[in-house]
């Protein structure tokens, strides 16, 4: 399971970018999570887009609605199971985040004013369908390539 949050002034992201963010995003962490592009694996992978008004977010210590421009904001905070987060595994998907809100956003490249969280989740601290989940049990799946899948339990010395 991973979760995607976009945080953004509200009205900075259109329905046509939300759309197209949904699944660039998704492919963004998906790809370095499971070791390959993995359509089957999306069903796993929530994006979420929060908007904010001017008034409700700050940079600098000012509103935005205070301070007279409109500065390109956001924040993503992508949320993932524990596996293989190596630091160059993180690294790649923050990198892989920030171009996908680059092309989504019309732009050349990414705004300094955007800012990526990654955060992992401990084994056995994430729930659903009325219990306890475990990367573990998604390994045999066909998702992940055999040497990904390694590495997760290497990760997790499973």
């Amino acid at each position: 399971m991973t979760v995607i949050t976009v945080h953004a002034p509200k009205g900075r992201l259109s329905r046509e970018r939300r759309a197209e963010l949904a699944e660039s995003l998704t492919d963004a962490v998906l790809v370095p999570e499971v070791g390959q592009f993995a359509p089957a694996a999306r069903a796993g992978f929530q994006v979420h887009f929060v908007e904010r008004e001017p008034d409700m977010m700050a940079v600098g210590g000012r509103l935005l609605a205070d301070a007279g421009q409109d500065p390109d904001v956001m924040v993503i905070d992508v949320t993932v199971m524990d596996g293989d987060w190596r630091r160059e595994v993180r690294a790649e998907v923050i990198e892989r985040v920030l171009a996908a809100m680059a092309r989504a956003c019309g732009r050349t490249e990414p705004s300094p004013a955007w800012w990526v969280t990654f955060r992992v989740v401990d084994e056995g601290s994430w729930g659903s369908r009325g219990g306890v989940l475990s990367v573990l049990s998604l390994l045999g799946t066909g998702v992940f390539t055999e040497e990904k899948a390694e590495a997760v339990r290497t990760a997790l010395g499973a």
